[in-house]
């Protein structure tokens, strides 16, 4: 497991853009925390680290936003409101999964079960005002601690 602490939204951004670069296309990446914890902000960061110029914001609404260029493609979910297999499906997330691109899946918990064995997962705490602390693992390695 890799912890660290931010202490702005600036710091947040720029260690998301770092630890994209780290990671291969099609990685899944499942969220946990609170309203207001970074998911957004480090979805931006990972989003410019892989050189994407994109206007990056939470896709409550949308459920998907689809950000892209060249080979690179993120798309953003956010699972607030998904409840269950059919709502899955019908917001193409098993299709995605097949597509090759960069899957980071905000509210998390709520498709804790669908998420593949090697998605990673990172939990954001708010530990101050502008502060947040990052746990990142494997979605296995989350389950056996």
């Amino acid at each position: 497991m890799t912890e660290f602490v931010t202490h702005s939204t600036e710091e947040t951004e720029l260690k998301a853009a770092e630890f994209a670069k780290t990671l291969a296309d099609g990685t899944v990446i499942g969220f946990l925390g609170d309203l207001g914890a970074g998911k957004t902000a480090f979805t931006r960061g990972f989003v410019q680290g892989l050189g994407i110029e994109s206007e990056v914001s939470s896709p409550t609404f949308a459920l998907c936003n689809d950000y892209s260029s060249g080979k690179k493609r993120v798309l953003h979910y956010d699972m607030y409101r998904i409840d269950g297999w059919d709502d899955l499906y019908s917001v193409g997330f098993f299709d995605a999964l097949d597509c090759g691109a960069y899957i980071l899946c905000e509210w998390s918990e709520n498709i804790f079960g669908a998420l593949p064995d090697d998605a990673v997962i990172i939990q954001i705490e708010k530990s101050g005002e502008n502060e947040r602390k990052f746990k990142i693992a494997t979605k296995s390695e989350f389950l056996s601690r």
